[in-house]
C-alpha cells in the first residue's frame, strides 16, 4: 500500500514538474521578438517550415546581414523558381548567394547539413532564422552538432505565439505542447553521443538553369 502511495505521489510530482516546465517554455518562446536590426554575420541559415521564415532570411541577405544564405530542409518538389517566387528574391541574388539543402528531413538533419555547409565555406558566424517557438530546439541541435560557430538567433514571431496570446488558442497550445515535448526529447538525447553526419550532402547551387 505504501509503495502504491509513493508511486502515485511520484507520478503527480512528475506531472506537476512537466506542466510547470511547459508553462515556462511557452512563456519564454512567446516573449521572443524579431530583432529590428540584428548585427551582421558571415552567413544566414533558415530552417524551412513557413513562408515568413524564408522571406525574413532573404530580407537579411538582401540587406547585407550575411554574405550567403542556406535554405535548409527544402521539399524535393520545390524548385528554385518556387523559392524565388515565395520569397520575392530576384534571380541575381539567388544565383550569387543562395544554397538549397534538400537532404535535411528534420531539425537534426538541418543541424547536420548546416554544419557541413558552414565548414565548406569556413564561416565562423551565422544568423539563424526560424519561428520563435522552434528557436530553442533549433539552437540546441545546431550547437550540439556545429560546435564553436557563433549563432545569432532571429526568431520569426508565429501568429498567435506572442505576448501570452497562446493561453487563449487551443491550436496554438497544441503547437507549443508538441514543440515542448520535442524539445524535452532533444535534451534527453544529450546524454548519448550525437548521430554522425550523413555521408552525402545533396546541395544544389541556386543558379537558374535557363533564362
Amino acid at each position: 500500500m505504501r509503495s502504491i502511495r509513493v508511486g502515485v505521489l511520484s507520478l503527480l510530482a512528475g506531472v506537476a514538474v512537466f506542466a510547470a516546465g511547459f508553462g515556462l517554455f511557452a512563456d519564454y518562446v512567446s516573449s521572443l521578438a524579431t530583432p529590428s536590426d540584428p548585427g551582421t554575420a558571415d552567413a544566414v541559415i533558415v530552417v524551412t517550415g513557413g513562408k515568413s521564415r524564408l522571406e525574413a532570411a532573404v530580407g537579411l541577405l538582401k540587406s547585407g546581414k550575411g554574405e550567403r544564405l542556406l535554405i535548409s530542409g527544402v521539399h524535393p518538389n520545390a524548385n528554385l523558381d518556387d523559392l524565388r517566387a515565395a520569397t520575392g528574391g530576384d534571380k541575381s541574388l539567388f544565383k550569387c548567394c543562395v544554397d538549397v539543402d534538400y537532404a535535411a528531413l528534420d531539425t537534426i538533419g538541418n543541424a547536420q547539413e548546416s554544419a557541413k555547409w558552414l565548414k565548406d565555406h569556413a564561416y565562423a558566424s551565422a544568423i539563424l532564422v526560424t519561428n520563435n517557438y522552434h528557436m530553442p530546439r533549433t539552437m540546441l541541435e545546431m550547437k550540439r552538432v556545429v560546435g564553436a560557430i557563433d549563432f545569432v538567433p532571429y526568431p520569426v514571431v508565429n501568429k498567435g505565439v506572442g505576448s501570452g496570446s497562446w493561453l487563449t488558442s487551443r491550436e496554438v497550445l497544441r503547437v507549443l505542447f508538441t514543440e515542448y515535448t520535442k524539445y524535452l526529447a532533444a535534451l534527453a538525447r544529450g546524454v548519448i553521443p550525437a548521430e554522425p553526419p550523413a555521408q552525402t550532402l545533396e546541395m544544389v547551387d541556386a543558379a537558374p538553369t535557363s533564362g
